[in-house]
């Protein structure tokens, strides 16, 4: 029996929604079913809410879509970006090393001639002081010949007339010969030491030109410096940042691929000034410090194309499942999802994340289609679910390599691919290194 609050409901909505009778007849019979009021407004707000829910879950399935397609462009520009500047670096790098290594050699050969003219200078001095001790001794034996020519004249004195007029003669004549010889070895000395003397002023005012010019040097080869330490920060600094992101140790890292690229020749030799022994100045202890900046850069290179930093879909995608535990969209039951899924049309293109190995390249339960690739520092990657697989077991594939196709195989509900990233055979989030390397490749 209704109540009287339910009559008066009805009343109130009879304004909006009248009472309607639906009629249904048969050949026999006639029977009606009436519709009232709140009967309406129930099944009108239903409806509505149906309507409603249908155009927020296709408003949101189209965000995800053009979202999807966004990042993936914008992920694509950045790579681009990062790559290209990685290039003009690494073109900057080389060419700043060229410059260094010429500034050396520049900077040697100058200090070779310092040392050539120092020689020089030093001597020219020891022939002035050598030329001075002579006038000396040229100066001592014209005093010592002065006296005996005052003696000879004493002698001479002493004698007859006669002979007084001979000997004088054959005196005079001895001594205008002395005489001669003293002069002209005077004479010549002097030129000497004043050819000397200018050699002299020469070497100095050369070695003060030298001088400044090594100093110039030195400031040319202190603005390389700095700009290379600052190249090599920039480009160091968020290679470091992206492999700490994802959880590696950078230090292991770095000796398992220099372990791997040890031999002579190679990309990752040794490089270094030598001194052959002798104690390093300050230019060259800086020039090593830069050197082994870019052999780390090499090293984090190679490591960044053998770790999977990439993403396996190049193409727009919708991101449909997380890594973690999940309600699974197949039994129903509540399950560990080791991977992370992303869908796409069927046939898209399925790329590797890094430098590896085929192990496993054919069909496994509940995966379907499935392709597992082993990598370095104990890393394995799996992609399941293909519609097609375009490598074989114990093939070697790089980064970016074209791999197979999206599907719908195994326990799917729809084309995407099951993407998951396993350390040493337990699995982890594969975001954890896709995020790491957004804001590098």
């Amino acid at each position: 029996m209704r109540t009287r609050l339910a009559i008066r409901f009805d009343t109130m909505l009879e304004a909006w929604f009248p009472e309607r009778r639906l009629f249904l007849k048969s050949d026999t019979d006639t029977r009606f079913i009436r519709l009232r009021p709140h009967t309406q407004m129930i099944g009108f707000a239903g409806s509505t809410l149906l309507v409603a829910w249908a155009i927020i879950a296709t408003a949101i399935i189209l965000m995800d879509s053009i979202g999807a397609g966004n990042f993936r462009d914008q992920a694509r520009r950045d790579q681009q970006t990062y790559e290209a500047r990685l290039n003009a670096l690494a073109q900057e790098r080389d060419a700043r090393a060229s410059e260094a290594q010429a500034a050396q050699e520049r900077f040697n050969s100058t200090l070779e001639q310092v040392s050539q003219m120092q020689t020089e200078l030093l001597a020219s001095e020891t022939r002035r002081r050598e030329l001075e001790t002579g006038i000396d001794v040229i100066q001592t034996t014209l005093r010592r010949t002065l006296k005996e020519r005052d003696a000879i004249k004493r002698k001479v004195a002493a004698l007859t007339d006669g002979d007084q007029s001979a000997s004088q003669a054959n005196v005079t004549e001895a001594e205008s010969e002395a005489m001669d010889m003293v002069i002209a070895a005077l004479a010549d000395t002097a030129t000497e030491r004043d050819i000397i003397a200018t050699d002299a002023r020469d070497a100095v005012k050369t070695a003060k030109e030298l001088e400044f010019q090594i100093r110039l040097m030195q400031d040319q080869n202190d603005q390389i410096f700095r700009q290379l330490e600052e190249a090599m920060a920039v480009s160091v600094k968020p290679l470091d940042k992206m492999f700490r992101s994802a959880g590696m140790n950078t230090e292991t890292i770095l000796d398992q691929v220099r372990s791997g690229y040890s031999g002579q020749g190679g990309p990752l030799m040794p490089i270094s000034f030598s001194t052959k022994s002798q104690e390093l100045t300050p230019d060259e202890v800086r020039a090593n410090r830069i050197l082994q900046q870019m052999d780390k850069l090499n090293l984090y290179r190679i490591a960044a194309e053998k770790a999977p930093f990439n993403n396996p879909v190049r193409a727009s995608f919708r991101f449909t499942s997380p890594f973690g535990n999940r309600r699974h969209p197949v039994t129903g039951g509540n399950r560990m999802h080791d991977g992370v899924d992303f869908a796409a049309p069927i046939g898209t293109d399925i790329f590797a994340t890094a430098d590896g190995v085929v192990t496993y390249a054919g069909w496994q339960s509940g995966y379907g289609r499935i392709v597992k690739i082993r990598h370095e520092f104990g890393v394995e990657t799996r992609y399941a679910h293909m519609s097609r697989i375009r490598v074989k077991k114990g093939q070697k594939v790089s980064r970016g390599d074209h791999i197979g196709d999206m599907g719908n195989s195994g326990r799917s509900t729809g084309s995407h691919v099951h993407y998951e990233v396993r350390v040493n055979g337990k699995p982890v989030n594969p975001m954890t290194y896709i995020k790491a390397a957004r804001n590098v490749f």
